[in-house]
């Protein structure tokens, strides 16, 4: 691991926090990124975090610079929990960035200082470089074989009720509403996917993308810019419309109620899901209870095991999982999740992702995918 930092404090930090996993081990440490190039020549790390403003050479340059000799070294940026960084962080992630980490901001002492860097940085500095334990293939809690079988449940139960079987039948149902969940290296795989959807998707997609307040509101601007549909980060009372993408805010839970207008959002700060807030798992469900098997489920790139359990009530509902492929994800942890556990999921390379989803929300409906925004 090599530290680019320009804080003296912060290389302490990060060094004494990695220091505490036998795993790790910190083989130098830069003051700007000119230094940060010497000892990468040098040292030749698995893996580096990367400061966002520092003198002589920043963050984002530094990262253009490394993306010239070497396009698969892991990068984490260390980001502040500003616009100002959030919008930098961003940019790193579009030039190229594995992921990020927030400095710890208004923390009281260094102890609390240094379990906030610990619980990001040292999980994430793992995956990336494939020291994680990968998912490992189980028998599913609702039974049957993986990954495409249908359980057998309890007998008589109601479809979606916990115990009741999992089986195909929405592979060919209506979508009412794609549901994406994502992490680690979300950012550039949501771009990629939504900026391909056709403008007249006739479908409303939410999506909850593992990421802190700020982030997420400059996130959906940004999605909002380069996308055919309309791209925004969720409010309280939030309408679900056709082709329009609500993003969970940082922070906030997202889930759905329906109502005489329609369906709605409706957010909170419940108990953290898979260690995250917004999480996956809490709007699968919710989706589930308000539109039953009439779900498209996608679960893409990402750290930890998020969105499976909540995918199973959509399922046994009888609506439908995809999962992007390993080859294609940053880390493969959360689709590798619902693939180990069994869930029957179509399993689907990145640039097949946007394609995949446009004909199942079609599928039924006698459209036709046109480019135009509306």
């Amino acid at each position: 691991m090599l530290i680019c930092d320009d804080s003296i404090v912060i290389r302490r930090l990060i060094t004494d926090v990695l220091k505490t996993d036998p795993e790790i081990e910190v083989v130098g440490a830069a003051v700007n990124g000119k230094n940060a190039l010497d000892k990468l020549r040098m040292l030749k790390p698995d893996i580096m975090t990367l400061d966002v403003e520092m003198p002589v050479m920043d963050g984002l340059q530094t990262l253009v610079e490394v993306r010239k000799v070497d396009k698969k070294l892991p990068i984490i940026m260390f980001s502040t929990l500003t616009e100002r960084g959030a919008g930098a962080t961003l940019d790193a992630l579009e030039r190229g960035a594995s992921d990020y980490v927030t400095k710890p901001a208004n923390v009281g002492s260094v102890s609390e200082s240094m379990e906030a860097v610990r619980s990001q940085l040292i999980p994430k500095i793992k995956s990336l470089t494939g020291r994680a334990p990968m998912p490992r293939r189980v028998r599913p809690a609702f039974g049957g074989e993986p990954p495409r079988g249908a359980g057998p449940g309890a007998p008589g139960a109601a479809p979606g009720a916990p115990g009741a079987p999992i089986t195909t039948a929405g592979r060919s149902g209506k979508v009412d509403v794609v549901a994406i969940g994502v992490s680690t290296g979300g950012p550039d795989a949501l771009t990629n996917v939504i900026s391909h959807l056709p403008g007249n998707i006739p479908v409303p997609i939410v999506v909850t993308q593992h990421m802190p307040p700020v982030f997420t509101q400059l996130f959906a601007q940004r999605l909002d810019g380069k996308s055919k549909l309309r791209v925004v980060e969720a409010r309280q009372g939030e309408p679900l419309q056709p082709g329009k993408v609500v993003v969970a805010p940082g922070d906030y839970h997202m889930r759905f109620k329906r109502g005489a207008d329609g369906v709605s959002v409706v957010l909170d700060q419940g108990p953290q899901e898979n260690y995250c807030r917004p999480a996956v798992d809490p709007m699968f469900r919710s989706v589930a209870e308000v539109y039953g098997g009439n779900v498209l489920a996608v679960i893409m790139t990402g750290m930890g095991q998020d969105g499976h359990r909540g995918a199973e009530p959509i399922l046994r509902a009888g609506g439908t999982l995809v999962v992007q492929d390993e080859a294609t994800s940053v880390v493969w942890g959360m689709p590798g999740a619902a693939v180990a556990a069994g869930l029957p999921c179509d399993i689907i390379p990145l640039p097949q992702m946007a394609e995949a989803i446009t004909s199942r929300a079609m599928a039924g409906r006698g459209a036709t995918a046109r480019s135009a925004r509306t």
